[in-house]
């Protein structure tokens, strides 16, 4: 049998969605996924992005990565999104690149996928949960299936994030991922790519 196809998208503004995506695509390519890691286009007006240098510095080094097409969720097996919290909301970013999608969900095409999320903030009660439960909303009109992590490893009680999987960046928003988050990451990883293969 092929690999299940996992596409991970995601925006990330100072980096640390970003480190989620990389460390989900590694656990996943470990798990038999054939993996595309795409980033969504930036929106942010210029000055905005100058006005915080973690930011800029995130936007430079990762500007040349591939960008996120619809072709991509399309070719999926399964798909896992990812985005900072923006007042317990997905990031403006992201949504844009969900609500392109139209075309592709009025053919069916987005159906009968496994769909799962990731997301941070950088206060402990920051959004993370409505920010996932606001995504899923999108997934339900896709008639995509939601494959959150629930309880279904003993990690999960150390991580504490039945929706999907966060972390919490911390005042200065840079605080590292640790080995929690390490662990809930691949769980998600290895969860979507068994169940992504079971709905193909």
């Amino acid at each position: 049998m092929a690999d299940v196809k996992l596409a991970i998208i995601y925006y990330s503004s100072t980096g640390t969605i970003h480190s989620m995506a990389t460390r989900l695509s590694e656990a996943a390519e470990k798990a038999g996924a054939e993996v595309r890691l795409r980033q969504v286009t930036e929106l942010a007006p210029a000055e905005a992005i100058a006005s915080n240098a973690a930011w800029s510095q995130h936007f430079d080094r990762t500007k040349n990565e591939p960008k996120a097409a619809a072709e991509d969720v399309v070719w999926a097996d399964a798909v896992l999104f990812g985005t900072p919290t923006r007042y317990g909301n997905v990031a403006s970013q992201l949504k844009q690149f969900l609500d392109t999608l139209g075309p592709q969900w009025a053919q069916g095409q987005l159906a009968n996928k496994a769909y799962a999320g990731f997301t941070a903030s950088m206060t402990e009660h920051g959004g993370q949960e409505s920010t996932l439960l606001a995504l899923y909303n999108t997934i339900y009109h896709f008639g995509g299936v939601v494959v959150a992590p629930g309880y279904t490893d003993p990690l999960k009680f150390a991580d504490g994030n039945p929706y999907g999987v966060s972390h919490v960046t911390g005042g200065s928003n840079d605080a590292p991922l640790g080995d929690t988050q390490h662990a809930a990451l691949d769980h998600l990883a290895q969860r979507i790519v068994s169940i992504g293969g079971k709905l193909r």
